[in-house]
């Protein structure tokens, strides 16, 4: 999905000859922490409620404020989760979209990146989780999808991300089927770390725990 697919224009646009109470008024209104500023069609830069704030006078321009200005942004044909990372990187509650030619030509908000994110993911798919932890050097895609598949399941989602203090990889891999105890006891005979996993097994053994702490407290 391209960034272009998720623009809307029902947040606002500032001008640099806007006042600074009226930025903040339209953030307010809006219950957004940033807004994008174009002159003309052009793309500006985005400001912040926190940067409003420190400014000296509510009348002020905001074209006094230009050194406070971002020039993040995200272009039309690039994918959304560029924008999810832009937003996540710097705190964002809004992202520019540009064209070509830097015209502003939307937002989108980090909520509607959520839940865009969480499509992608499949995360409300019904399915297990389970995160490898691995050195970088060990780590095969082949490997882990073909043990995978002789349990008669698939990886829907695969991601991987490096522990800055420890330098291990660690593997994220969703799986269509909640019922993983068996995936998990053939990791474990190819010696592969699980760091963590959640399937219906665990929500179930939890339940279960739970009821005979209940029974054992009920017989005292």
């Amino acid at each position: 999905m391209l960034t272009r697919e998720l623009v809307t224009q029902n947040l606002p646009y500032l001008h640099l000859t806007d006042k600074v109470y009226q930025a903040l008024q339209l953030m307010n209104d809006n219950q957004v922490a940033h807004l994008p500023i174009a002159e003309g069609e052009k793309y500006t830069g985005l400001i912040s409620e926190d940067d409003l704030l420190q400014a000296e006078n509510d009348n002020d321009t905001l074209d006094t404020l230009q050194q406070s200005f971002s020039a993040v942004s995200v272009k039309e044909n690039e994918h959304f989760l560029k924008a999810v990372q832009l937003a996540a990187d710097n705190g964002l509650s809004v992202v520019p979209v540009v064209s070509e030619e830097n015209e502003l030509t939307g937002t989108v908000t980090y909520n509607d990146l959520l839940k865009n994110a969480s499509g992608f993911m499949s995360l409300n798919e019904p399915g297990g989780l389970i995160v490898l932890e691995m050195e970088s050097n060990q780590y095969s895609f082949n490997e882990i999808s073909k043990l995978v598949e002789t349990n008669d399941a698939q990886i829907t989602q695969l991601n991987t991300s490096n522990d800055a203090e420890s330098g291990m990889m660690q593997v994220t891999i969703r799986i269509n089927k909640p019922e993983i105890s068996d995936i998990i006891a053939t990791f474990q005979r190819y010696e592969y770390n699980i760091k963590y996993f959640f399937g219906e097994e665990q929500y179930a053994n939890e339940l279960r725990s739970n009821y005979d702490n209940l029974m054992n407290y009920l017989k005292i």
